[in-house]
């Protein structure tokens, strides 16, 4: 059994709380992805889990045993650091037996082992070389293939695609959700970036400021997130906020700004943020007026920032047909598709 579960773990550096009694189980096998702006502490507890950091109240519970005080070597656990953390001197294949002839396995298992990672991880080739010699793309593989040896009962990673250029990142994205496919074993998955969050995983942990915001699928956050800090940070581009008043049946916002609510609605005179994702925001033949003052072509569509009366809004748009700075549009959503939250406490409303 590889379930990983936190029991109200806490954690303080001195006067400085970072964690928050969190509390959080984890399955068997599943692909759990911790996000959050930087400093929200989602690293701090992959840390704690592989016993690089002591916790300071809770319970770390581990295949069903507490492991508060067990060393990392004893967690049968494998984490994947950012910086892929190689040996210089050592060829790819020392890299990935270390652990391996540490703990003083046999030659032919080693080699074994060794031989069915580079398979996997697509290292034949590259078994001779030093990881000076090596992409960056390539260096993570051998990182992975140095976890992946020990046939840990969990897999830890920590931000391992931030060195990454874009367009290896989405490849490597890949490659790790295959390879979990493959392995069906638990990973938890640490990055700041959402879109990592939404491909990767089958459960996403939203943090912010030590605690834990919201937990569930990815479709499930993007749809129906708990609160205005999920909104904002799941989905790309960034909800729209915009604060208003809800007054005869509308939501008014700055300006006089006259916005169509859902069916289910707060009471009027609520403070509310009206959310409304880009992505819903459409040119329709009778809308609100709006004035475009930015365009950002990104092939099947274009983003654009919008003026609405005194209101800036993102919208994305799928056509080919040009828009340019200063055009006139008429923009317009499906109420359905709009979020509500109260405006103090930014919870979701309805």
């Amino acid at each position: 059994m590889s379930s990983i579960e936190l029991r109200n773990v806490a954690k303080s550096f001195g006067a400085v709380q970072v964690l928050h009694d969190v509390s959080l189980t984890m399955e068997e096998g599943e692909f759990v992805v911790l996000v959050g702006p930087s400093g929200c502490g989602k690293s701090t507890l992959l840390r704690m889990l592989a016993g690089l950091e002591t916790i300071t109240s809770g319970e770390i519970v581990i295949g069903g045993r507490v492991v508060n005080d067990t060393p990392p070597k004893d967690r049968d656990i494998a984490m994947v650091f950012q910086n892929y953390a190689l040996y210089p001197h050592m060829s790819v294949a020392d890299n990935m037996s270390f652990a391996l002839r540490l703990a003083g396995r046999p030659k032919a298992e080693i080699d074994r082992r060794v031989g069915d990672a580079a398979a996997i991880l697509g290292l034949d080739q590259l078994l001779d070389r030093l990881p000076r010699q090596l992409s960056g793309g390539q260096r993570q593989r051998v990182a992975m293939g140095r976890a992946i040896v020990r046939d840990p009962r969990a897999f830890l990673f920590d931000e391992p695609l931030s060195n990454l250029d874009a367009k290896l990142r989405v490849k490597m994205r890949g490659e790790i959700k295959k390879l979990h496919q493959r392995l069906g074993r638990t990973t938890v998955y640490v990055t700041h970036d959402q879109t990592e969050a939404m491909t990767m995983a089958d459960r996403i942990v939203v943090m912010h400021g030590g605690r834990i915001e919201q937990m569930g699928a990815p479709l499930d956050l993007y749809r129906q997130p708990a609160n205005a800090f999920v909104a904002g940070f799941i989905g790309s581009p960034e909800i729209n906020l915009i604060p208003a008043r809800i007054q005869a049946g509308k939501a008014v916002a700055a300006g006089g700004l006259s916005l169509p609510l859902p069916a289910a609605a707060a009471q009027d005179g609520s403070a509310i943020l009206y959310g409304i994702r880009p992505q819903h925001v459409g040119c329709l033949s009778a809308g609100m007026p709006a004035v475009v003052t930015l365009v950002e072509p990104t092939g099947d569509s274009q983003e654009l920032s919008l003026r609405l009366g005194t209101i800036d809004i993102n919208a994305v748009v799928r056509t080919s047909d040009p828009i340019r700075v200063g055009d006139e549009l008429a923009v317009g959503w499906d109420p359905a598709s709009v979020l509500l939250f109260d405006q103090a406490t930014g919870r979701r409303l309805g």
